[in-house]
């Protein structure tokens, strides 16, 4: 499965808002593109698509930013993706042409319906706090402290 640089950007920065807005601080998109690396121009179609979808709150102004609109725990990898993928939950074209209708269905319902559920069926299972807490155990960096 290829998913765009858009929903992967979507998930990063939704991890970001979750981990750096614990307080109820707002965050950044300037914060967000440091931390991941990715162009701040781009975060802000994201987080435009995102804010679209009611997953965050934003405010304007030197103190503004994103935060959560819901708690980590309600919002999926299915809510995000869906906010930003406009294309990934479309229904798979035809196959084979209509003379062929027997061998279209047998491949739709043992193949590509099988495959949407199954896809669907993971990302909705999976919270947002789920990847904070997966992201908090891999450190961002791989060094090591040594005491003596």
């Amino acid at each position: 499965m290829r998913i765009s640089s858009k929903g992967r950007y979507g998930i990063a920065a939704m991890i970001c808002v979750a981990q750096l807005g614990r307080n109820g601080d707002f965050v950044t998109v300037i914060s967000i593109s440091e931390k991941l690396g990715i162009s701040k121009i781009y975060l802000e179609q994201v987080f435009s698509l995102l804010k679209r979808s009611k997953l965050v709150n934003s405010v304007k102004g030197s103190q503004g930013g994103y935060h959560l609109a819901k708690s980590s725990e309600r919002i999926t990898a299915y809510d995000i993706l869906q906010a930003v993928e406009l294309s990934l939950f479309e229904k798979t074209e035809r196959s084979v042409s209509a003379q062929a209708e027997g061998i279209e269905k047998s491949i739709s319902s043992l193949v590509w319906d099988k495959l949407d559920e199954s896809i669907c069926e993971v990302l909705k299972n999976t919270t947002l706090r789920d990847l904070v807490f997966e992201a908090e155990r891999n450190p961002d960096d791989d060094s090591y402290m040594y005491y003596i």
